[in-house]
């Protein structure tokens, strides 16, 4: 359901943060996706989480 590849994922991730939801708990809660596993994967990528922008960069 999402993808797999990092770029694509943090792509995907921030779209739907922007379009869908006001948290990543909110988007991790609705689409069944582990927040620590996705945090680590985007982690691993380079990226990291920022909840006041509700993105990742």
């Amino acid at each position: 359901m999402i993808p797999e590849d990092p770029m694509m994922l943090m792509s995907f991730i921030n779209m739907k943060l922007r379009d869908n939801y006001d948290s990543l708990d909110a988007l991790c809660d609705d689409l069944d996706v582990d927040k620590q596993e996705l945090l680590n994967k985007l982690a691993n990528a380079g990226f990291e989480y920022n909840a006041e922008a509700n993105k990742f960069w």
